[in-house]
């Protein structure tokens, strides 16, 4: 199973949905608070390609999106699959 990241901040909704809707499919995954430390913040952009939007999800070192992107593999039956 691949390594899931999420890539957050405070009093985010979408971070919240992200992390209960990974919750739900009993999958693991590591939080990284961009509020913590703005080198974080920094890295995400980079990783994201740019995007600057939290919640940014990522399977390995494979970026899914945000929390409409993960949402959309779990409607469509690919979430799962996508671990693997």
């Amino acid at each position: 199973m691949k390594n899931i990241t999420v890539y957050s901040g405070p009093l985010c909704a979408f971070c919240d949905a992200a992390k209960r809707l990974l919750g739900r499919n009993n999958l693991e995954y590591k939080e990284i608070d961009i509020s913590t430390d703005p080198n974080l913040m920094d890295e995400m952009i980079k990783k994201a390609g740019g995007k600057r939007t939290i919640p940014q999800i990522f399977f390995e070192e494979h970026h899914v999106g945000g929390y409409q992107e993960l949402r959309e593999l779990e409607k469509n039956g690919t979430l799962l699959t996508s671990l693997k």
